[in-house]
């Protein structure tokens, strides 16, 4: 009976040991030694937050007003930073001033709710 491994025989120690320095040179020769390293500029880099007590947060540095005003752009209602709606979602409730003023004399329109024998 045949051996599973197709008949091949086990290399000798000479035949081993010149299988292994034939791999060893060729690894040695695609081999590179990096010693300059760089940030990979096509990789984003995250960057960690301060300790909050360390003595750098406890530098005091000139407010930047273009980045403050920005900022407090973006958090503003839409109505305050746009003059129209910007999308058609928008559209609903742009305009709530009412359209005519409210009249809490006026019967026809104001019916507050009212205590009576039958609603006790």
């Amino acid at each position: 009976m045949a051996a599973r491994g197709g008949g091949r025989e086990k290399p000798d120690a000479v035949q081993e040991n010149r299988l292994l320095c034939e791999r060893v040179q060729k690894e040695l020769r695609h081999q590179r030694l990096n010693t300059e390293y760089t940030v990979n500029p096509l990789r984003p880099v995250h960057t960690i937050t301060r300790k909050p007590m360390s003595w750098h947060e406890n530098i005091d540095e000139p407010a930047d007003d273009k980045f403050l005003n920005l900022f407090h752009r973006a958090a503003l209602q839409p109505t305050k930073k746009y003059s129209e709606p910007q999308t058609e979602s928008q559209e609903i409730g742009w305009n709530t001033t009412p359209l005519i003023p409210v009249d809490r004399t006026d019967c026809r329109l104001y019916f507050p709710r009212r205590k009576t024998e039958l609603t006790q």
